[in-house]
């Protein structure tokens, strides 16, 4: 049994002599690329979902199509980061589900920087100060976040990519018995995916919505007699905090869609979404006759949500999600008849499509 043992391990420690000299011979690569490059764009999302389409398509297993992804982006990052280093704005502090969402898409080997708020994240990649942004646009249970939607609307950003990220949430607390729980401290978002929960389980308790899960975290450790706090599991950990219960969102398959912003035009990678922001004119039938140059040209809309406009009152703008790049010929020629039905049309930005 051990002779046999040791005969794999031989064999798992040439295959790891052999993986390093790969990951070197592709990182001296993507150095010699950096330098035909010069000082244009690092990252190239188009690329990098192709790599990523490319190694998921050809996986044959064992390893399952997401570790495939997660080891890939790794790779891809650590390589990135010997032409640059690239800095990315969330909506921190440390520990948030923005992290991860930075962390996913964009691997390990980059500068994060935390933001106060959404307005910041924007604020910074506005000014140079960070490559990109990675902010919150919409959850599964609880919806679109709106102050997301609004500075989309008026920044000149564009979107670069999406990241879709499960979200559980936990309970957590130095507090020893759950039933001595007074007050929870969580973002006003995390609060509405736990509503069920809360609701069995800490029904007299109250619901103090706060910026940021962190900092909930921070306030319930600072009031530790009577205090919890909503957040994740990896938040509850660096700020070694106990978790007193574990995914009690009310949906299992809660999911946070996050938007990657930038000053980046992305090229097709061949499976592209494109959002848009658009306006109709007031008069019966205008907002159905918005949807009717995508019906003529076959392209699928994936999402439509209205949203208040700033102009008056009772106006709205309407967000839509489409299949394709804005280049993409059924694309163009559709952005193109509806432009001349709306009363106002903005491309957000096309961008690959999460795997």
């Amino acid at each position: 049994m051990s002779d046999e043992l040791n005969k794999y391990r031989e064999e798992i420690d040439l295959i790891d002599e052999d993986l390093l000299k790969l990951f070197n011979q592709r990182a001296s690569l993507a150095r010699q690329i950096g330098h035909f490059k010069g000082k244009n764009t690092v990252l190239r999302p188009e690329r990098e979902a192709q790599i990523l389409q490319r190694m998921v398509s050809n996986n044959s297993g064992p390893l399952p199509s997401q570790s495939i992804t997660q080891l890939f982006t790794e790779v891809m990052s650590h390589c990135r980061a010997l032409e640059s280093q690239l800095c990315v704005a969330y909506l921190g502090p440390s520990g948030t589900f923005s992290q991860e969402a930075v962390e996913k898409r964009f691997g390990h080997a980059v500068l994060c920087k935390p933001c106060i708020s959404i307005d910041e994240v924007f604020q910074t990649v506005e000014s140079g100060e960070a490559n990109y942004g990675v902010v919150p646009v919409e959850n599964s249970t609880e919806g679109a976040i709106g102050r997301t939607l609004d500075l989309l609307l008026q920044s000149q950003l564009k979107v670069c990519g999406e990241v879709m990220l499960p979200v559980h949430q936990c309970l957590m607390s130095k507090v020893a018995d759950i039933s001595a729980i007074k007050r929870v401290f969580s973002h006003s978002q995390s609060l509405g995916q736990c509503q069920v929960w809360l609701n069995t389980n800490l029904p007299n308790a109250e619901r103090v919505p706060v910026g940021s899960n962190t900092q909930a975290i921070l306030l319930a450790l600072e009031q530790q007699a009577d205090s919890a706090a909503i957040a994740s599991a990896k938040a509850a950990k660096n700020y070694n905090i106990p978790l007193l219960a574990q995914n009690i969102e009310d949906h299992p398959r809660n999911t946070t869609r996050f938007l990657v912003i930038g000053n980046q035009d992305v090229a097709p990678s061949g499976k592209d979404k494109t959002s848009l922001v658009m306006s109709a004119p007031n008069r019966p039938g205008a907002v159905y006759d918005l949807l009717a140059p995508l019906v003529k040209n076959d392209v699928s809309m994936t999402k439509l949500e209205s949203r208040p406009a700033r102009s008056g009152m009772w106006e709205y703008v309407f967000y839509m999600d489409i299949e394709g790049h804005q280049h993409d010929p059924k694309v163009a020629v559709a952005l193109a008849e509806l432009k001349q039905i709306a009363a106002f049309v903005k491309t957000l930005g096309s961008y690959p499509a999460t795997l």
